[in-house]
């Protein structure tokens, strides 16, 4: 029988469906470290651990706006004076909550599939380095949040977090992410860019402290010290590159240039639960 409810842990339910376990990471157990089995089922273990968390979030934004909305079905305030704008927020919140929570249980199929693909057949190969690079690369693929680190919030997020006291905060109604750097005044990285910075491994966050106050510190990661390095070495490389392409030429056209690559560190994953 699944010990998880489908409409509380979705994601915890369809591990528990897939594989007859009750913790996802008991997917990563009994395997040697870096083994192709203990890289992926930790992945599938942070899928699913980020399903239930949207889950939860989208749940109690629901549950929020039909409180908003119950005076309204009772009939009460029929002239509708000071009513204008009732959802505020909420509305766009529960549209995006609804779009990350189907992108990150689509994440936590493949990785499951990708799983299944691992697992032992008498009659195959050993896994490859390149078959679990390739797993990687897959799994990697058509993430939904890749506009949170597009452009320079990349760069901004990781020299804002090196200046330090940045924090990582929830509001108290509504659980919406946002920054604060000691004095309450708002920082420019966004929340998103943020943790996505912290999904990839070049952001610390400190789960010891609260989510709420005083916030969670940010720190650098060994990978994200290496990013922004990179980051600030390239800046100027490729500003100049489309200064040149930019610039008119003697004949009236303009001169062609490539802007040089960026160089990104990528995070290794973390055994922490």
């Amino acid at each position: 029988m699944n010990p998880h409810d489908a409409t509380e842990r979705p994601g915890a339910h369809l591990v528990a469906e897939e594989f007859g376990i009750e913790d996802p990471w008991a997917l990563s157990d009994n395997h040697p470290l870096r083994d192709p089995l203990d890289l992926v089922g930790r992945m599938v273990a942070k899928a699913a651990r980020d399903v239930d968390e949207l889950h939860g979030q989208l749940t109690r934004a629901a549950q929020s706006a039909l409180d908003l909305l119950a005076p309204i079905a009772r009939g009460e305030h029929a002239s509708m004076r000071g009513w204008h704008g009732i959802l505020q927020t909420t509305g766009p919140q529960i549209e995006l909550l609804v779009a990350r929570r189907g992108a990150a249980y689509e994440q936590l199929t493949r990785t499951i599939s990708a799983y299944h693909r691992l697992l032992p057949d008498p009659d195959a190969a050993p896994h490859s380095n390149t078959k679990v690079h390739d797993l990687h690369h897959q799994l990697d693929s058509g993430r939904d949040d890749d506009w949170a680190i597009a452009g320079d919030h990349r760069l901004t997020a990781l020299e804002a977090v090196e200046a330090g006291g940045l924090r990582f905060r929830l509001t108290a109604i509504g659980d919406d992410p946002y920054l604060s750097d000691g004095p309450g005044r708002r920082p420019q990285p966004l929340a998103a860019t943020v943790q996505r910075l912290v999904a990839d491994g070049l952001l610390h966050q400190d789960t010891s402290e609260n989510r709420y106050r005083p916030g969670q510190l940010l720190s650098l990661t060994p990978q994200g010290e290496a990013a922004l390095r990179d980051a600030r070495t390239a800046t100027p490389r490729v500003s100049a590159a489309l200064s040149r392409s930019n610039a008119p030429a003697n004949s009236g056209t303009l001169a062609n240039s490539t802007a040089l690559p960026v160089t990104t560190a990528v995070g290794k994953p973390s055994r922490s639960r």
